[in-house]
């Protein structure tokens, strides 16, 4: 040797990078096994129910008897058309057939019974001084004027009620009657449903001060009760609402399918009248009753499409209490075909239902508000109703709607409940749409669901269908994101996992979404562990689904709890990539344990998942084993457990057992463990894989065994030197930390300075070859298209130990 050459030393074990710009051993898991295969773990799978249904058949509600019933009938005798009365909610008295003309000084009502004159002006000066002393208005001597006609087709319609006979007795106005209020008698101050207290007190005071009931309704007066110059415009518009009106009841009258116009169309055209004459809304009118009635008429009729108009008409009207929650109830029986999909695609039905949400309170109409969500829930598994959702801003109402549910309180809960599994179980078929996950996020809606699960911890249905909601988003990045920076979320989802953990389902999606969290974020590894009892709390789950004896192959119970386990262990693998965490679980006795129990409970052939996710987290752990007493007294026992992955015929298993071998050999009880077993011909042998990750962590391996100098023959008898040099030059060209750890290897095979010369010199000389062309600055930057991580890399990692295996190769080869 010349006087110039240069004392090396071997290389230290091999140990993963610690460069900033670099990945550690730890952080390549997740890289290797997309490149082996798809070996990342699959969101928990939720089949389909075969039939449309409120609740599941694993629902905490599915035998409760308090939930409302998805089970039920409705005819029109159902639905409640209310008479003529002041809005105080006192039914006024039905006026007799036969009357006389009332004594002046008589106050007593009862006996008070006009007789119908044939004059029509005499006819309403009666009917006024009769509403009068109803009203009992002394303080008021002139009621506002009122139409002739209007006023009799309300003393004739209170005839038909008490003598109904056939409707075409009557003209045809004269069967409207105003309102769809319930009976209320005897209670002078109620609030109607859809009405604020103080449009109540302005109609009581409209009583007390002696106002007649066409006075007094809530909403603009746009119907026909005007007076004056309006009477002309409002008989106009009824002209061309009243023959709709007869015609429908004709085909009510009859079969729908027998009548020669089509119900279908008569509603349509209804519906447009009523457009077109402003009464639709919350229009109270003497002639709304007669407009309900007709359409209820149509309920007993068996037909989808019809009921599908029916129901478009009532809500365009506002109705309310119990009309709204049977509207309510018979879009929720057409929701429940998949067949009748379509009917929702062409009318107002949709906006109809998300106005209602926004509108409407659950502690007023709950029920209602309970069948809305569960049509809703119906219709968001079909894509076509899902666009046209997304396009009537259906998340910006989801929202507002979630957010007033959850400050419903005392005892509303309940029913606040019941909604908020349906609206949950909507938003969780949203998440699968590509058009919906962006707005999870513009729209807040992520947040607040996270608020849902505080208001409602409880309730494990609730829970339920937001976990999967959150494990279906937060496999995006943009969502995960967002999920992240929801305040004390980390916090939220353990203390869920401690209240329900045995509720699997609920379980081992909040596992899978922590998991995706801390998969790529360092800040979310930090975020979970700080979180106090976050590690006991992931152990006390560990050991709760952790089985004490083999199973070959596993019950359906032991899958369930397998699938726990899987999610877990990604837990604990991904937050150990942050050093501080994952030197603490390193030095967790428990945590060990249990992964070691796992490895000699299962076999990879029969739970290949679980094992390799073992595996993996064990890998990561090593990464601290001289940082950790735990781990150092159970190094040989760990080894002993990969010997069992290293001889399946899982590769995926191989190379997580494969790394492990190479953070544990630095260790000579290790090193001779491994030769001892034959282990090393099995390392030597991924070299011809020709997989960039798979030869990475051989690597490690053989640059820990060739430490020892008997170790050094025994692995060029199987080609190792060879193979080494095969794989710099197929596969070092640009991946230069690889081609970093190949010059480590071949280094310390060579034995640094020592006489060892385990090439032929035509092997030797493309060795140097290879060498030369690599530590080229331009070539090498070129091969790298001057990437800052791949510079960094060639400068820092590759050059130096290449350029030391240079002058000793070349050295040994003069």
């Amino acid at each position: 040797m010349g006087s110039t050459e240069r004392k090396y030393e071997l290389c230290g074990p091999f140990l993963p990078r610690r460069h900033p710009s670099l990945k550690t051993s730890a952080e390549i898991v997740g890289d290797a096994r997309r490149i082996l295969r798809a070996q990342s773990t699959q969101r928990p799978y939720t089949p389909r129910d075969a039939h449309r249904q409120l609740f599941a058949s694993n629902s905490v509600r599915a035998d409760h008897s308090s939930r409302p019933s998805s089970t039920f009938s409705l005819h029109a005798q159902n639905f409640d058309v209310g008479d003529s009365r002041p809005s105080s909610g006192t039914r006024l008295s039905p006026l007799e057939h036969k009357t006389k003309i009332p004594v002046p000084g008589n106050d007593d009502v009862s006996k008070s019974s006009p007789k119908p004159p044939t004059d029509p002006l005499v006819a309403k000066r009666s009917l006024v001084r009769t509403r009068a002393r109803l009203l009992k208005a002394t303080s008021l001597t002139k009621l506002p004027p009122l139409a002739a006609h209007a006023d009799a087709f309300l003393c004739v319609a209170s005839q038909e009620r008490l003598h109904p006979g056939p409707a075409k007795k009557l003209p045809p106005a004269q069967a409207f009657v105003s309102g769809d209020h319930k009976e209320l008698s005897g209670v002078p101050h109620v609030t109607a449903p859809g009405r604020s207290q103080s449009e109540s007190r302005l109609s009581q005071s409209s009583v007390d001060s002696g106002l007649g009931s066409s006075e007094c309704r809530a909403g603009p007066r746009t119907d026909l009760c005007g007076s004056g110059k309006n009477n002309t415009s409002a008989d106009s518009r009824w002209d061309t609402i009243a023959p709709l009106l007869q015609r429908l009841k004709a085909a009510a009258a009859g079969s729908c399918e027998g009548s020669p116009e089509n119900p279908c169309d008569l509603c349509v055209a209804l519906y447009d009248a009523l457009a077109a004459s402003g009464m639709l809304g919350p229009h109270r009118s003497k002639r709304r009753s007669s407009i309900l009635r007709t359409l209820f008429q149509l309920i007993d009729h068996n037909s989808p499409p019809l009921h599908m108009r029916v129901a478009e008409l009532c809500l365009a009207l506002h109705v309310s209490g119990n009309n709204l929650l049977n509207i309510c109830k018979l879009i929720f029986q057409i929701s429940r075909s998949e067949a009748n999909d379509v009917l929702f695609q062409n009318n107002s039905v949709l906006d109809s239902l998300l106005g209602l949400l926004l509108r409407e309170d659950a502690s007023v109409c709950g029920e209602a508000l309970f069948y809305c969500a569960g049509t809703l829930k119906f219709l968001s598994g079909n894509a076509a109703v899902v666009r046209l959702l997304l396009d009537k801003n259906c998340m910006s109402a989801a929202r507002d709607f979630i957010q007033k549910l959850c400050r419903v309180d005392g005892a509303h809960v309940t029913i606040a409940g019941h909604i908020l599994v349906q609206m949950t179980a909507a938003l969780r078929n949203l998440a699968d749409h590509p058009e919906a996950r962006p707005l999870f996020v513009s729209r807040s809606v992520i947040s607040e669901l996270c608020t849902v699960l505080r208001c409602h911890r409880q309730d494990q249905d609730v829970c339920t269908n937001v976990s999967r909601i959150y494990s279906k988003l937060s496999s995006y990045a943009e969502c995960r994101l967002a999920l992240a920076q929801t305040p004390d979320c980390y916090q939220l989802f353990l203390e869920l996992l401690s209240k329900h953990h045995q509720k699997q389902d609920l379980v081992v999606r909040l596992l899978f979404t922590l998991g995706n969290l801390t998969a790529e974020s360092d800040e979310a590894r930090h975020r979970l562990f700080r979180c106090e009892p976050s590690a006991d709390t992931l152990l006390r789950l560990y050991g709760d689904y952790q089985p004490r004896e083999e199973d070959s192959p596993p019950p359906a119970s032991a899958r369930e709890a397998e699938d726990v386990l899987v999610k877990l262990v990604r837990v604990l693998a991904n937050v150990c990539i942050r050093e501080d965490v994952g030197a603490a679980l390193a030095g967790n006795a428990t945590c060990v344990q249990l992964l070691m129990e796992t490895l000699e409970l299962r076999s990879v052939e029969v739970c290949e998942e679980l094992t390799v996710n073992v595996a993996a987290a064990i890998n990561n752990l090593t990464f601290y084993h001289k940082e950790s007493a735990v781990l150092e007294r159970s190094q040989l026992a760990i080894a002993r457990l990969m010997l069992k992955l290293v001889l399946s015929s899982n590769m995926a298993a191989m190379l997580e057992a494969t790394r492990v071998y190479g953070n544990l050999s630095q260790s000579k009880d290790v090193r001779d463990f491994i030769m001892q077993n034959k282990v090393h011909r099995f390392v030597v042998t991924l070299l011809d894989s020709k997989n960039p990750d798979v030869c990475f962590s051989a690597c490690g391996v053989l640059t820990n065994l060739a430490l020892d100098p008997p170790n050094r023959a025994s692995l060029s008898l199987e080609g190792a030197t060879t193979k080494l040099t095969d794989c710099l030059r197929d596969l070092g060209a640009g991946d230069w930390q690889l081609s970093a750890q190949l010059c480590q290897a071949l280094w310390n095979m060579s034995g640094g300075d020592g006489p060892e010369k385990l090439l032929e010199a035509q092997d030797s000389e493309s060795l140097l070859e290879i060498l030369t062309s690599y530590l080229d600055k331009d070539k090498a930057l070129k091969w790298t298209e001057n990437e800052d991580y791949h510079r960094a890399s060639w400068e820092l990692e590759f050059c130096p130990v290449a350029q030391k295996l240079y002058h000793t190769w070349s050295v040994k080869c003069e």
